[in-house]
């Protein structure tokens, strides 16, 4: 198992390094180094000279991807915005942002409340989406499961954004339960993140309800449970003893890689509820054209996506000892 996890962070090395430099050629190529430099001043009329004491400040004043004034091939490479960059990520050194603030203080102030609000709708959303899954396959063919389908297609159907924006206005405008936005530190949080909470639990059920559904009537299709029934068990033990144990490897391929990516929290949610996590604050730096955040968080979630994946294979050997990492 240590050979497999080892291969399978080297492998993780050039997938880093190409994502880098696809996030590196889509950011550059929608905005220049003067245009950053413009974006950070600030100012209506900036001086040339202003933008070329920014870019020399910040290590913008070097060429982007290859350097033809330097004679060896090594500085041709090296002194350039992409490797000087994204060099330092291998070691999870973020440096600044663009307005000299420390990236690693800021990630870990941010990540806080964004486990807050992802840790609960992770949590709830498989609890409830499971359990509704069980009910309409418990209840195969009938009106629960027919009109179960329907809601799930109907919620599926529906944009996030449409349940963010009429849960603010409803609970928070009509009815005044909690505040429409907003963050408070401790005990008080709660009040800021039941909605957002709540919002993200309903806006999944639809999808993976109608997937758990779909891989519990499959399993139940297979020649084991046949034998479970002909032996006299219940359904309700069917279901949930072995139906149930058997759907975790494809529910584990599904579930075990997003838990890295709870730290990075939800782009939406942070955003239209005022939560100061790290989705927010990749927002943040993409309005600001802040190119130092904006490589440093797709860094961090294509680290924690594999990890996620790892993770996953690992999972699998615990659900099912038949299976060998090799």
């Amino acid at each position: 198992m240590l050979a497999y996890i080892v291969r399978r962070v080297l492998y993780a090395i050039p997938i880093l390094i190409g994502v880098n430099l696809i996030t590196f050629a889509l950011f550059f190529v929608v905005n220049t180094p003067d245009d950053m430099a413009r974006m950070q001043l600030g100012a209506k009329r900036v001086t040339p000279e202003a933008i070329e004491k920014w870019k020399a400040e910040r290590g913008y004043d070097l060429p982007l991807v290859w350097n033809s004034n330097e004679k060896t091939l090594f500085n041709k490479a090296s002194r350039t915005i992409f490797t000087q960059k994204s060099a330092r990520l291998f070691i999870f050194d973020f440096g600044y942002s663009e307005d000299r603030r420390d990236i690693a203080g800021e990630i870990r102030a941010r990540m806080w409340p964004s486990l807050a609000l992802a840790l609960p709708v992770f949590l709830v959303g498989l609890a409830v989406c499971i359990t509704f899954a069980l009910l309409m396959a418990f209840f195969r063919a009938t009106y629960l499961d027919v009109w179960g389908v329907v809601l799930c297609v109907t919620m599926m159907s529906i944009s996030t954004l449409f349940y963010i924006i009429g849960g603010q206005y409803l609970v928070s405008k009509v009815w005044h339960l909690v505040p429409i936005s907003g963050y408070a530190g401790g005990l008080d949080a709660a009040k800021f993140l039941v909605l957002p909470a709540l919002i993200g639990v309903i806006s999944g059920i639809g999808a993976s309800s109608r997937w758990y559904r779909t891989l519990f009537l499959e399993e139940m299709g297979r020649d084991y449970v046949r034998t479970a029934r002909a032996k006299g068990l219940g359904e309700s033990v069917v279901l949930f003893r072995h139906v149930l144990k058997n759907a975790l490897i494809p529910i584990l391929t599904g579930v075990v890689v997003l838990i890295p990516l709870l730290f990075l929290g939800s782009l939406l949610s942070e955003s239209f509820f005022g939560i100061p996590g790290l989705g927010s604050y990749t927002i943040d730096a993409i309005q600001a054209q802040d190119f130092a955040v904006v490589r440093s968080m797709v860094f961090i979630g294509s680290v924690l996506y594999i990890a996620g994946l790892i993770l996953t294979d690992l999972s699998y050997t615990l659900v099912d000892p038949r299976i060998r990492l090799e």
